[in-house]
């Protein structure tokens, strides 16, 4: 009998990897979405029932795509289309997309490939405004030796998240910030995966002083390709021990007509 490889991983133990970024007031945030907030709304002793006990609370104020998070089809259009060629004005009526809403994201339990661009560039954090190439993608993947399948997530490291409590270098407004550039986001289209994500606050490669002007890989991967983006990973713990391949966990918010959603990205080992 052939037991699914997932369920052997199982059986033999697995080990949990991080790979996201915890929610903090303050947490570093594009300057085109509304930050993290998180307050406590109730306090033990505000109200205390008759056996003695007492309950705290919160509220939270986000944007969707604030930390880390994955971008819905609905998030970017391009000459008034989304995915499909659905009319983005007519979708979004009302207040809520009703077309490509964050609720229609999909959980993940997949394989990931890691794509090391640091390392195959033998640094800590690639420069500000690098674009990474079909080249760096196709070495990464023959140093790691691995090979994208269709259905697969593509991990694409940067290092920039070395920079994440340094939240002016980070953002890179000055400097720009390294990602993908549009051959290479093609590329990663043709090879059939689900979603990418990267280490860094747009995936794209922006320009120094150039800030979020222009998103030509958002335009590539969610509205040419139904390609889902993840950003604000933090990859240093797999990277550092050169894990290239592995099983990957995710479960988006279904938020009714959103662009994006908060996740908790998961790496599953073997212990």
């Amino acid at each position: 009998m052939t037991t699914d490889p997932l369920v052997e991983l199982v059986r033999g133990g697995v080990r949990l990897i991080e790979l996201g970024r915890p929610y903090y007031t303050g947490m570093p945030c594009s300057p085109n979405h509304p930050g993290f907030r998180m307050t406590l709304a109730r306090r033990h002793g505000d109200m205390v029932r008759p056996d003695g006990g007492s309950a705290a609370s919160e509220i939270i104020i986000t944007g969707g795509h604030v930390g880390t998070h994955i971008d819905a089809l609905s998030h970017v259009s391009h000459k008034g289309k989304l995915h499909g060629g659905i009319d983005a004005a007519q979708a979004q009526r009302g207040g809520a997309f009703a077309a490509h809403g964050a609720e229609h994201l999909p959980g993940f339990l997949c394989r990931a490939v890691l794509l090391d661009i640091a390392r195959l560039h033998a640094t800590e954090t690639l420069p500000g405004g690098y674009e990474i190439t079909t080249e760096d993608l196709e070495r990464a993947a023959e140093a790691a030796a691995v090979h994208l399948h269709p259905g697969d997530v593509a991990l694409i490291r940067t290092g920039w998240a070395r920079l994440y409590e340094n939240t002016p270098a980070y953002l890179g407004t000055s400097t720009g910030v390294p990602g993908v550039g549009t051959a290479a986001a093609r590329w990663l289209a043709a090879q059939g995966i689900t979603a990418t994500g990267a280490d860094t606050t747009a995936y794209e490669c922006l320009a120094p002083g150039a800030g979020h002007s222009i998103l030509p890989v958002h335009r590539v991967l969610l509205v040419e390709s139904g390609i889902y983006i993840m950003e604000h990973l933090d990859l240093e713990a797999i990277a550092a021990e050169q894990i290239n391949e592995f099983a990957f966990m995710l479960a988006p918010l279904r938020i009714v007509g959103g662009t994006g959603s908060p996740v908790r990205p998961l790496a599953a080992v073997r212990r």
